[in-house]
Order: C-alpha cells, then sequence, then structure tokens
C-alpha cells in the first residue's frame, strides 16, 4: 500500500451527474481478479469513523474506497430521507468513479444502503458485507427509546454515547470502545467534516421508514443473488441482532457470522478478526 491507509490516504471529491461533490479515499492493493470494495458508512459517521484496524488490513488484499453520501461530512447535497434516495446518491457516486463491477461493505445505515443497491443495480456487484444491518421491514429499530434514542439524537454525541450505542455495557467490552475511539481521533491532518444535525434528521427519518415492520418487505431479499456474509454482535442496541438473523433466512446465498460479548460496532470491537473473516470471504 506504499503506507498509505485509512490515516494518510487524501481525502479527494468527485462530482456526480447529480451536481453533488462526494467527499471519498481511495486506497489499498487491487490484485488480479479483484474488484474495488465501495464502504457504506452509519448513521452520523463520516469518513474518519472507519476504524484504521479494520480498514487497513483489508485494503493490504483489496482496493478500498469510503465515502460520503450527498450531504454527509465532506460532500455537497442534502442527505435525502429514505433509504432508496440514498442509494440512488451512491449510484451516483459510483458512476461518477466510473466502477463497472465491485463489492459492498454496508454498516449499519450503511447495510441498508447496500441492500438497495444491490436489487437497483444486481449486475454490477460480486460480494456484499452486511455489518450490523437489516432488513427493510425488520424488527426492533423503527423506534429508538429510552438512553439510545437520546443518545442517539443528541446534537453532539459524546464518548459516551458512543460507547453506549455501539458496544456492550460490560468491561471488556467497553474497553475495546475506549480503544477505537482513540484510532478514529488519531488523524489529525485534513479531518472530514462532522455529519450535521440536519444529515442526522434526515438519517433517522429514513431509518424509522425502512424500519417500519412489515413482513411482506422480506421477500425482497430473494432477488440478492450475490454472495453476502452477515454479522453482527450478540446484543445489537441499534439495529437489534435478531435482524441480522432475518437477513441469514431470507438471503438465498448467506453466510451468518456473530460476534460475542458486542454491539452494533463488533466490527470496531474485533476489528482484525473481522477484517480476516471479510478478507477470506471476498477472496472466494
Amino acid at each position: 500500500m506504499s503506507g498509505i491507509g485509512q490515516l494518510t490516504a487524501p481525502n479527494q471529491s468527485v462530482e456526480g451527474a447529480n451536481g453533488v461533490h462526494y467527499a471519498y479515499r481511495r486506497f489499498g492493493t487491487p490484485r488480479p481478479g479483484t474488484v474495488p470494495v465501495v464502504f457504506l458508512q452509519h448513521y452520523r459517521g463520516n469518513l474518519d469513523n472507519w476504524d484504521p484496524a479494520l480498514i487497513d488490513p483489508i485494503a493490504e488484499q483489496h482496493e478500498v474506497i469510503l465515502v460520503d453520501n450527498a450531504g454527509v461530512g465532506g460532500s455537497t447535497g442534502t442527505v435525502p430521507g429514505t433509504v432508496q434516495e440514498m442509494a440512488l446518491d451512491a449510484l451516483a457516486f459510483i458512476d461518477a468513479l466510473g466502477l463497472m463491477h465491485y463489492d459492498l461493505f454496508g454498516f449499519s445505515l450503511g447495510g441498508f444502503v447496500a441492500q438497495e443497491i444491490a436489487l437497483i443495480r444486481p449486475f454490477q456487484i460480486r460480494r456484499i458485507v452486511l455489518a450490523g444491518t437489516g432488513p427493510q421491514g425488520g424488527r426492533n429499530f423503527h423506534l429508538w427509546t429510552g438512553e439510545v434514542l437520546a443518545a442517539a439524537r443528541r446534537d453532539e454525541n459524546t464518548v459516551e454515547d458512543l460507547l453506549l450505542l455501539f458496544f456492550r455495557p460490560t468491561e471488556t467490552s467497553q474497553a475495546k470502545g475506549k480503544e477505537f475511539i482513540q484510532r478514529i481521533f488519531t488523524r489529525q491532518q485534513d479531518r472530514d467534516a462532522p455529519a450535521d444535525v440536519a444529515a442526522r434528521d434526515a438519517q433517522h427519518t429514513a431509518i424509522s421508514a425502512w424500519g417500519i415492520p412489515d413482513d411482506s418487505r422480506l421477500v425482497r431479499l430473494a432477488a440478492i443473488e450475490q454472495p453476502v456474509l452477515a454479522a453482527n454482535g450478540d446484543r445489537d442496541a441499534m439495529v437489534p441482532t435478531e435482524n441480522t438473523h432475518l437477513l441469514g433466512g431470507h438471503l438465498p446465498n448467506v453466510r451468518v457470522v456473530i460476534y460475542p460479548d458486542s454491539g452494533h460496532a463488533f466490527l470496531f470491537q474485533y476489528p482484525a478478526e473481522f477484517a480476516a473473516e471479510v478478507n477470506a470471504f471476498l477472496g472466494e
């Protein structure tokens, strides 16, 4: 990778046909027979919220592309209020880069968008990683309540909010969460702009709409025929783990992996382990 990783990759920009200027980072090791991996981020997340301990090992074997979707972080435009519109915005970015074939890695809200892209552009996508996410019409994330709602909606998230939302309330999980937070704030130069309150509100609207309980929407998953790796922690407070099992029960070509003593951000609690899992899956 010539020393380029998540902490040093330059911020780049490309204009989509929709007029949005997308902020992104592109780095890694393209190898014969591989395609780029496009990473789609979580609620309120930007380029800097990707853990270098996860991204860099994947970039050792693949070219990775991290992007702020329309209206998020360093990207211009407005965040739409539906997952379907977010998918179209992401496709405008993908088209601007001229990508004809690629893998998708979607975390949380990014996993919703990844599923929608797979339904819209099935001919372009080779493999899909769905982390801490669930299907449209899934279970128990239409309405966040209590301390989860309070932490998710705060105008400026605190360290305590991230630890509550992303990690289990156990000594081990909380300690790993603090290590993760240190890693994502290691980069000091050319940090991405934070997602603003307008982005929060639009993304929350999209999540709530996607999560309206509706078993009839689950049949859509049968149309995603690509190999899928669906993974989560065993106690996800934001998109409950039962939704990962729903993906496992309805996707025709899926492998489900659940990590112990972890929550929504299991992939940042077990970055080395999940990077190895992802590399093995994408390398098949």
